[in-house]
């Protein structure tokens, strides 16, 4: 366990250990302790329980909280915290929140864009899945067993302790709960090679409405196949995936070239919108598009990262043929073990030891606004340029844009609840983060994205105009009465035609609609009396 880890646990601990009597004088913890005792069948459950008057209440609530934005003292907060260390903890809690009628949300890594794992406008119970991290690697069946409160970085460091020619195909920021991850998709640098997390999702473990734990043969081909992309929060409480690993190669290859608008960024920009998704699979290239200033006036950088599985001289022979415009030269090029390309992606420095993916604590947290979407057809040049304008003028909002095709363009949109496949070039992320803590930066920086976004609808998918869960973005719609309608404003974005499959799942599994939050999948008459 890491030292954060250890004060982290020792604060719960500490904090939990209230007497029943002290309880006494905090309603909703008696009653919550009173109900989890009888479910478990223990007498002693106050190490699992933290309400918001107990003094270490803001630093364990505050401890995984990705986004400065809902971490202020206006934020509605949850009335109890709970921790459990066991998956029977998981199903009384369940129960217990149900019948004391509050709602419950799932937090697994924090990193919910807009807090919605941690934060609702009704009274709550937030589930902090924190003390179940454990990754079980079995390399004579090339699988692993995880559970939802891990991070990526600590499931990656396990394979990397048991194999140095095994990964698995998510993403790069290592603090990232692998609970919500999978859930959702999960997209990272290995995507053109072996697809998204869900694609290699072979069982799992999930706490239904009415508490019981269920695994694959459980809980049906149907529920399966929407928690792969279709989010965990609106069906239950994801426990722990089983899933395959991959075979990387003992050495990969990274390399970043940057381009400024005077040197070529715009040509390189254009044609990294079609190499990028045709080029060799083994190859992954991102696109950082960043507002910059040069002689004292706004501009715009291009920078092109890229992963290849293989040698230096093999990715610079292949964009030397496929994309000559970048010049890429071996010595801009890095040769390393996969699990130090982790590192990289995830801006270490070169020669950072691997156990840091084992460090589960915040970095320098700041307020953000993340939105997405989906390119089908390359901006012409003469977009590119109205482009680096519109970004000059709203001068914080970056755009990271990630290449598709290769073995995506194999799998069907309907193979699982995640829908994003064939026929898309690259996905965006428009990014703005600030330091300011006042409305008034909000305000400001949140309306750059929005600007930037909306002058991007020309270019982008539509009909759908499609977005990514895990990008959570709640301006494409929200519901307060979780009908169909307005749960297909945003459900259509993030899942296209699955929307449909999945309200069947929810109103199958979950008919009362007691997950529930502001983006989650309706039932087909919802009962939000709980």
């Amino acid at each position: 366990m890491s030292l954060y880890g250890s004060i982290f646990f020792s604060l719960v601990f500490f904090s939990f250990s209230l007497s029943w009597a002290a309880a006494a004088s905090d309603p909703a913890r008696h009653s919550l302790l009173q109900c989890l005792s009888e479910s478990i069948g223990s007498p002693d459950v106050s190490a699992i329980v933290v309400s918001n008057t107990n003094p270490n209440f803001t630093s364990v609530l505050g401890a995984r909280i990705h986004n400065s934005r809902f971490n202020r003292s206006s934020t509605p907060k949850p009335a109890i915290i709970i921790a459990p260390f066991e998956e029977s903890h998981v199903s009384a809690a369940v129960i217990c929140s149900q019948k004391l009628g509050f709602q419950l949300r799932t937090r697994s890594g924090g990193h919910d864009y807009e807090g919605l794992s941690y934060v609702a406008d009704q009274p709550f119970f937030m589930l902090d899945m924190y003390n179940l991290h454990s990754v079980s690697i079995d390399m004579a069946d090339e699988s692993a067993w995880v559970q939802a409160g891990a991070t990526l970085g600590e499931l990656y460091y396990n394979i990397w302790e048991k194999s140095n020619v095994h990964g698995f195909p998510a993403g790069v920021c290592p603090t990232v709960g692998v609970g919500g991850h999978i859930s959702g998709g999960g997209y990272g640098t290995l995507i053109r090679k072996y697809g998204v997390s869900t694609d290699h999702l072979v069982d799992a473990k999930i706490v239904d409405a009415n508490g019981k734990i269920l695994d694959r043969k459980a809980m049906g081909e149907d529920l399966f196949w929407a928690i792969r992309g279709g989010g965990g929060g609106s069906f239950g409480v994801i426990l722990a995936y089983k899933i395959k690993l991959v075979r990387v190669p003992e050495t990969v290859t990274v390399f970043r070239v940057e381009r400024s608008l005077e040197d070529n960024a715009t040509e390189v920009a254009f044609k990294w919108q079609t190499v990028a998704a045709t080029t060799d699979n083994n190859l992954f290239m991102r696109m950082l598009l960043q507002p910059n200033t040069k002689n004292n006036q706004a501009t715009v950088k291009v920078s092109i990262l890229g992963l290849f599985l293989g040698d230096a001289e093999g990715v610079v022979t292949l964009l030397n043929k496929d994309f000559p415009e970048l010049g890429l030269r071996k010595d801009k090029c890095t040769e390393m073990r996969w699990i130090d390309s982790v590192l990289w992606w995830a801006e270490f420095d070169l020669g950072t030891p691997p156990i840091v993916l084992q460090y589960r604590n915040n970095k320098d947290t700041s307020f953000l606004k993340r939105k997405s979407d989906y390119v089908q057809t390359p901006i012409p040049r003469d977009g590119l340029e109205s482009l680096w304008k519109k970004m000059s003028e709203n001068g914080k909002v970056g755009l990271a844009c990630n290449a598709y095709g290769g073995i995506m363009n194999e799998i069907k949109e309907t193979e699982s609840a995640f829908p994003h496949r064939a026929g898309n070039l690259y996905k965006i992320q428009y990014w703005v983060n600030w330091y300011e803590p006042d409305n008034e930066a909000d305000v400001t920086y949140t309306n750059q994205a929005k600007a930037v976004h909306e002058f991007m609808t020309r270019f982008v998918s539509n009909n759908p105009r499609r977005a990514y869960l895990n990008y959570r973005d709640i301006d494409i719609g929200t519901t307060k009465t979780w009908s169909y309608a307005e749960g297909k404003a945003y459900g259509v974005s993030y899942f296209h035609g699955n929307y449909e499959r999945l309200v069947h799942v929810k109103t199958k599994v979950d008919p009362n609609n007691f997950f529930r939050y502001e983006q989650s999948i309706p039932p087909r008459s919802a009962n939000t009396n709980i």
